[in-house]
């Protein structure tokens, strides 16, 4: 979002997701992820899972 200085808002029109959604994600506190949120996700942004998620033990 940072390198496309979008703001969570142009995230939510952009891909249809629940701007709830975006923030957790953001925030890094959601606990579990929609396949599909992840596809819009990755659409929007032309990467990879692995650009979007780390595995961190």
């Amino acid at each position: 979002m940072g390198e496309k200085k979008m703001k969570i808002t142009d995230v939510a029109r952009e891909t249809g997701l629940n701007r709830n959604t975006i923030t957790l994600l953001y925030k890094e506190t959601a606990l579990r992820v929609d396949l599909e949120a992840i596809d819009k996700l990755c659409n929007l942004f032309e990467c990879e899972v692995s650009d979007l998620f780390e595995k961190v033990d």
